[in-house]
């Protein structure tokens, strides 16, 4: 008996054995007399990293490489530019004391090439941190690590670096697809100018991108790094023979994070999410065409808030108008006005030999090609001013006075931190333009002052005998001149009370509002300067500004190119004047001087949710349970809006860039310049002969045959609600051959019960699973296409705080079909699925 069990125990080790050699052998050490052939595998003892032959997606070829967790997080790759064709690899110390992979053959196609290897008895050994070192066996002696030779990744503890002496570096480069791991043309390396250091993304020998000044902190001219608490780092190291090291560091180690350097030439930052099992992206270096090196040329700007995203400096004009016209940026700008110090001061006049200034610009992303001094700030701008070749100069604690002699390449502007630039000008380009708009408005208000008096004394005189006449004729003259100020815009009173709430202009009581002066409002803004704009829609542009007592405002100018602005802007001075509610952006006011016409708001610190959602910041501050409390936020202001405010009020615009967070993230809904005002408790639904909204947020019934009520706003709820859980536009699908909407795509992944396809990875927690799921299915209610089976918001909220047990089956959403979709893409005219721009379709 004892002898059949000794048998039975010996075959148990035999196949558990063969078993081994087929995963993978439980070592993480290689030595003269052990090797690893495909597939065996060497592990970290934390078992989080793996060595071992990998196939890449869609490839048929092998590699030496390591990973973390899975194959599809590949971090390092030894014979990437030599793939074995077979399994039959094997990784080996040679004899010369190298580690190599040897193929079929027996040929090596990849060694570490060790040169200071003096003995042969050596060994390698692959350790937590993913690294993999071949050391001398005796002493322990480190002869090369895989750190030294990075592929596209960045670890904790690995680094970039470069030797401005020999010019030796330590670089990044991308695979050249994701199937294939050889070198691909882009590459992340450091840069050393003097006294200043940034890192890089070449493609090919092209800047692609570049960092911005380190300032033994954060590199400045990544936004992230100026605003946020992240748990990642870097730390810089110069050893005084000319090599300065960038290392990447980890300050929290509860979660993974890496830098990838990707095939299309994006640094990404990404974290390892055990929800999902696989890597989120943190961030991404490329979040606008304005982070592409130089897109703008030479003395401009880049702002991805604005369209064109390009605009000269002030003080400059394009190189090429006609170029530039098409949005080929270029040949940049150049100086209207050459600088005192270059021109022949025996030829000036007196003007023309006052002294060059500089122009203040902040939250920049500071230009390339920068030299470093340690001066204070006021010795930097001296010293500037007194070389006529210096162009530029700003100052940072960390870096101290940075100058440029050269063109000024790659100034990015951004909606908040980054550093203060001082562009050298001419005096006559910084001369006042606001105290000359001054005297010439009050030069325009005298004379107009004196033309207005005559006109009096005229109509005095010939109905001297008849005060009511003159009475009535001043009043007449009155409601001319505020007609023509008002309905300037070439439109007919008509058609602009018709579908709008102008008409409700004579109940509004204007001197509740605080009427700001236009003076006051360019000190607010200086001078409504390009610094301060925040934003730009289709009523013209949004301008921080900060009152003599500290209040910030915004200030939404209306454009004076604008067609439809007018009457928004009356619009939105009536509906929002009568509202108060803490989910209702609040007006302090408004300005109408000359041809200005204000609207001035609280500011909301943090922008609009659209660029939280949809931006690659938005797992960084949106958790599930703040989206949560935004939706419903959304959902008490419309509900406000509905029933509860003074007047009924139909939005009509509801979208993501039109809901504005305060500093705590707390959702408030803004632009009523579309909206419209039920009047009475009977009137529940109106027709319009003036579509107006934004592609992707309109109802069916009111983008097609311009049926208005409650129930579209709800639609629009719905839309929001979808993206918000899905963190995808609805028109992100318009080239899907599945679905053309977030709508088409939600509809068919519920149909199917394919629910987390739809949840936005980086918000996804089982332990809010029902909560989520629970927000989706009133999201597909409030898009249903007829309008009565939405519900209204009151049924909503109760809805979302689950005070209704058990919702009803949606229905089919509006748009999900290709014919009734594409039915606007067609008709390019009447419909944009520009996010941003106003759409305006009129009745057929």
């Amino acid at each position: 008996m004892g002898f059949f069990i000794c048998l039975n125990l010996f075959f148990v080790l035999l196949m558990l054995f063969y078993y081994m050699l087929d995963v993978g052998i439980a070592i993480d050490i290689i030595t003269p007399s052990q090797f690893i052939k495909d597939p065996e595998t060497l592990s970290s003892k934390d078992g989080n990293f793996t060595l071992g032959f990998f196939t890449p997606q869609n490839s048929t070829n092998r590699y030496v490489g390591v990973w973390w967790k899975s194959q599809s997080t590949v971090i390092w790759v030894a014979n990437r530019n030599q793939p074995l064709n077979d399994s039959s690899g094997i990784v080996k110390i040679s004899e010369d004391g190298n580690l190599v992979v040897l193929n079929g053959q027996k040929r090596v196609i990849w060694s570490s090439n060790a040169s200071n290897i003096t003995t042969s008895n050596t060994s390698s050994q692959f350790s937590d941190p993913g690294k993999l070192v071949l050391m001398e066996s005796t002493r322990g002696t480190i002869l090369w690590d895989s750190f030294q030779q990075p592929s596209d990744t960045l670890l904790p503890g690995m680094k970039i670096s470069s030797n401005k002496r020999t010019g030796e570096k330590v670089e990044l480069t991308s695979w050249k697809s994701p199937s294939n791991p050889s070198a691909g043309s882009f590459s992340c390396s450091v840069v050393q100018r003097i006294n200043t250091l940034e890192v890089f993304i070449w493609n090919e020998t092209r800047p692609y991108w570049r960092s911005g000044p380190w300032n033994g902190g954060v590199f400045t001219g990544i936004r992230w790094m100026m605003t946020s608490a992240y748990l990642t780092g870097f730390r810089s190291e110069d050893d005084g023979e000319g090599n300065v090291d960038v290392y990447y560091t980890i300050q929290n180690e509860l979660q993974f994070f890496i830098y990838n350097l990707n095939s299309q030439g994006e640094s990404q930052l990404k974290w390892w999410n055990d929800g999902v099992k696989e890597m989120q992206v943190k961030w991404t270096s490329h979040e606008s065409d304005c982070d592409v090196y130089g897109i703008c040329g030479a003395y401009a700007i880049c702002n991805s808030l604005k369209s064109p995203i390009c605009s000269c400096l002030r003080g400059f004009e394009p190189r090429n108008q006609e170029e530039w016209n098409r949005q080929n940026w270029t040949n940049g700008c150049a100086r209207r006005a050459p600088l005192q110090c270059e021109r022949d001061n025996n030829q000036s006049t007196s003007a023309e030999r006052k002294e060059d200034g500089f122009l203040k610009l902040q939250m920049i992303k500071v230009p390339d090609f920068a030299e470093g001094s340690a001066v204070t700030p006021d010795r930097c701008r001296s010293q500037c001013l007194k070389n006529c070749s210096c162009v530029a100069y700003s100052h940072e604690d960390g870096i101290g006075c940075m100058s440029w002699t050269e063109n000024l390449i790659d100034i990015q502007q951004f909606p908040s931190a980054g550093l203060d630039l001082y562009v050298r000008l001419a005096y006559t380009e910084l001369a006042d333009k606001g105290s000359n708009k001054s005297i010439i408005i009050t030069i325009t208000t005298i004379i107009g002052t004196i033309i207005i008096v005559v006109c009096v004394y005229l109509i005095w005189r010939r109905t001297t005998n008849h005060p009511a006449k003159l009475w009535q004729s001043i009043k007449s003259t009155r409601r001319k001149i505020n007609k023509a100020m008002l309905f300037n815009n070439g439109e007919t009173s008509h058609e602009l009370m018709s579908d709008n709430v102008i008409g409700e202009l004579s109940q509004v009581e204007l001197q509740e509002l605080l009427l700001f002066s236009l003076e006051k409002l360019v000190t607010a803004t200086n001078n409504f300067h390009l610094s301060n704009k925040l934003g730009q829609g289709g009523f013209g542009p949004v301008y921080k500004g900060k009152l003599q007592d500290g209040q910030e405002i915004a200030v939404k100018r209306l454009s004076r190119a604008s067609g439809q602005g007018i009457q928004e802007f009356m619009n939105e001075v009536v509906v929002i004047s009568k509202l108060q509610h803490r989910n209702l952006v609040r007006l302090l006011g408004c300005c109408i001087e000359g041809d200005e016409k204000m609207l001035i708001y609280e500011y909301m610190p943090n922008k609009s949710l659209d660029a939280f959602v949809f931006g690659p910041s938005k797992n960084q501050l949106l958790d599930w349970m703040k989206r949560f409390s935004i939706i419903e936020g959304i959902a008490r202001g419309l509900l406000y809006l509905h029933r509860d405010s003074r007047l009924r009020i139909i939005h009509r615009n509801l979208k993501a860039s039109n809901i504005l967070l305060d500093e705590d993230m707390n959702p408030k809904i803004s632009d009523f310049g579309m909206a419209r005002i039920f009047r009475g408790t009977t009137e529940d639904q109106a027709n319009t002969s003036r579509v107006v909204g934004t592609y992707g947020y309109m109802s069916p019934e009111y983008a097609m045959q311009g049926l208005f009520s409650e129930k579209s706003d709800v639609f629009s709820f719905g839309v929001l609600v979808l993206e918000i859980v899905s963190g995808r536009r609805n028109s992100s699908f318009y080239d899907d051959e599945h679905a053309l909407s977030l709508l088409g795509f939600a509809w068919i992944q519920w149909k199917e019960g394919n629910i987390l396809s739809i949840i936005d990875t980086g918000i996804y927690d089982p332990s809010h699973h029902k909560n989520i799921l629970r927000s989706i299915h009133i999201g597909l209610l409030c898009v249903q296409e007829h309008a009565t089976d939405r519900p209204t918001m009151a049924a909503v909220i109760s809805m979302l705080n689950s005070e209704v047990a058990v919702l009803p089956p949606p229905s089919q959403p509006a748009f999900i079909n290709m014919l009734s979709s594409r039915s606007f893409e067609e008709s390019p005219r009447f419909c944009s699925i520009n996010t941003v721009s106003i759409t305006d379709i009129y009745g057929r």
